[in-house]
């Protein structure tokens, strides 16, 4: 499988939105890992939401949708209903 997710550091008050084909929680230890990427500036990234897809060609395609948007209102929106964790923005 596939993904389309989406991180949120409330340190940052950030989200990053990023697609894998490997386990997500290996994927997350390398967002937090001290590679020069914009993820590894802090160490409290969580995954917040994910979307399964069968191919890689269609979980990239998601991402570059979801960030077409270029609206937190509108990413907040997706995530509201699948979420527990408390945002400051919800």
């Amino acid at each position: 499988m596939c993904y389309c997710y989406i991180l949120y550091s409330k340190s940052l008050n950030k989200y990053y939105i990023g697609h894998s084909c490997e386990d997500l929680q290996e994927r997350l230890r390398k967002h937090m890992s001290d590679h020069k990427g914009f993820t590894a500036k802090v160490k409290d990234w969580i995954i917040i939401y994910t979307e399964e897809f069968s191919s890689k060609k269609d979980a990239y395609k998601r991402e570059r949708e979801v960030k077409s948007w270029k609206s937190k209102a509108k990413i907040l929106k997706l995530i509201d209903n699948t979420s527990e964790i408390e945002h400051p923005d919800l």
